[in-house]
């Protein structure tokens, strides 16, 4: 019975490995289904052989979750469960509870909270340890926990979770949740309309082109468009928003690829809304995929100034590819191309140093190109902004801070410790940014930066040799060295930081909306970019009108 069931788990994947290969790799048959034949091989004898009982199907999904992460980290392969987890993301609806979670170890915290959806009707907070969903106790969950959270409309699941160390309980009902793409937009002054993009689902297109189409019955005479943090998505709704502003059967983006069938030129193929209106989008490293699309084709077009700081540089595409017994590959297929015949890719991942990490397209390496009116601009590293902002950039020690959740933290002992803020806009004081810096002393976040990184392998390797005893006084005075500079970089950028803190703070009072509303008044890009449109001649200046 045992041997039946190792092959019946063999079998299907042989079947339809060779399949795989009949119809797709023509040129290097052999050589694929040589590979094939090896692997197959020591698939079967490890399984029949090994002297533990083994899990075939969790020993395949390592080994091709182990191969492509050898590519880039775009192609993905996805067994089934991993499907039915994603199939929400570029639909815009899903039944659910209005709140971003993340998994941190055995913890899975709640990271925001939307207003009016069912999390923020039970009551949760921002910074709220989920601690049991239903009958599960989420440390005795390995797999992707928000899955418990999923489920029919009005389906009750009782939650159990921890609020500044102590025990709470509530109950959320399911309800449909709408993910905006264009979560606000209004009128900056009498003359400037403001629209956020933060992704590019299904719905990303229409609603700009709502917001566009409101804002202008409202007497809006210039736009600016904001794509920072946004992370991409689906590359038609960047090309059908291009189209509000461009004419009918213009070139986007063209995609180059091995394969024939998926080198394609995308067009606009709609009426614009307005071709005239003076545009500004704003950027920032955090930009990705579909906003540089959108950000590189108006620049190459000379159809919007870009201004923030250089976008992340994802000039990649992917596709997914049904698999059999309901996988699937999301595979990288081409690289695409702004209409100047740039291709923004920063990290090229065909090359790597001696960690493994892909090497960064080196800046006199970048290619120069010509917009349509002949302004130059460049490939290689992202989208380059017309009109660059030093406040728009990330430093290092501030990104360290974001990726390790200690502004995060911070905020959630600051907001309990001042329940009566509201609508009050924050200040953060010395006294209260030295108080951020004992936090984050006393909580022994680790910034993760390179050298800190560098200098912890050193030690390992060390030890593995036995010469941690011979160096440790040296490693020790080294990393005290190390955090003595960290501490110096938190008050060289105390201004960027303490930006931060207040947005946390404010999204945590008065949610998204609140964040933007302050934003309008008091961002420094928004600001810039509002002086800019309001002088028509600096503008036109840039774009060679």
């Amino acid at each position: 019975m045992y041997a039946l069931l190792k092959k019946r788990y063999i079998i299907p994947i042989v079947a339809s490995a060779f399949l795989f290969v009949g119809t797709s790799f023509k040129d290097d048959f052999f050589e694929i289904a040589k590979q094939i034949e090896v692997f197959t091989t020591l698939f079967k004898e490890l399984n029949k052989n090994y002297v533990d009982e083994t899990n075939p199907g969790d020993l395949m999904d390592k080994a091709i979750k182990g191969m492509l992460a050898s590519l880039d980290p775009y192609t993905v392969y996805f067994n089934e469960q991993d499907v039915v987890r994603f199939k929400i993301n570029s639909t815009g609806e899903y039944t659910g509870i209005g709140a971003t979670l993340s998994r941190k170890k055995d913890q899975l915290i709640v990271k925001e909270i939307y207003k009016n959806f069912p999390a923020d009707k039970a009551g949760l907070k921002p910074g709220d340890q989920i601690t049991q969903i239903g009958d599960v106790k989420i440390i005795d969950y390995k797999d992707e926990a928000s899955q418990l959270l999923k489920g029919t409309k009005n389906t009750k699941i009782d939650i159990k979770y921890l609020r500044q160390g102590k025990e709470n309980t509530t109950q959320i009902i399911l309800d449909e949740v709408e993910i905006k793409s264009v979560p606000f937009f209004a009128k900056i002054d009498n003359k400037t309309g403001y629209i956020v993009l933060a992704r590019f689902n299904k719905k990303a297109s229409q609603e700009t082109k709502e917001a566009l189409e409101q804002l202008k019955k409202e007497g809006a005479e210039r736009i600016i468009l904001d794509v920072r943090d946004n992370p991409g998505g689906l590359l038609n709704e960047a090309v059908n928003i291009c189209n509000l502003f461009v004419a009918k059967n213009e070139t986007i983006v063209t995609t180059k690829s091995k394969i024939d069938k998926h080198n394609n030129t995308f067009k606009t193929q709609q009426d614009p809304v307005d071709t005239q209106i003076p545009l500004i989008i704003l950027v920032n490293d955090r930009s990705a995929s579909a906003s540089e699309i959108v950000a590189g084709a108006l620049q190459d077009l000379d159809r919007a100034v870009v201004l923030g700081s250089r976008s992340f540089g994802k000039g990649l595409v992917q596709r997914p590819v049904d698999l059999t017994y309901g996988t699937q590959l999301k595979v990288t297929i081409s690289r695409y191309y702004t209409p100047s015949g740039r291709c923004i890719q920063a990290l090229d991942y065909s090359k790597k140093d001696q960690n493994g990490k892909a090497l960064k397209t080196d800046e006199k390496n970048f290619n120069a190109f010509k917009t349509r009116k002949g302004r130059t601009v460049y490939d290689g590293g992202g989208i380059q902004p017309d009109v660059e902002l030093e406040e728009s950039k990330s430093s290092p020690i501030t990104n360290a801070l974001l990726r390790n959740d200690a502004i995060f933290d911070y905020v959630t002992s600051y907001y309990y410790k001042n329940p009566n803020l509201g609508n009050k806009i924050p200040v953060i004081s010395d006294a209260d940014y030295s108080d951020f810096k004992q936090f984050v002393k006393a909580q022994k976040f680790s910034f993760d930066t390179e050298t800190e990184l560098a200098l912890k392998n050193t030690l390992a390797i060390a030890k593995k040799e036995k010469l941690d005893e011979s160096i440790l006084v040296e490693y020790q005075q080294l990393l005290n060295a190390l955090q003595k500079t960290e501490n110096t970089l938190l008050d060289k950028n105390q201004k960027e930081i303490k930006n931060l803190m207040v947005d946390e703070i404010i999204k945590r009072y008065q949610y998204q909306e609140g964040l933007y509303q302050y934003y309008i008044q008091n961002n420094a890009e928004i600001k810039r970019a509002t002086t800019l449109l309001s002088n028509t001649g600096a503008y036109n200046t840039i774009l060679k009108i």
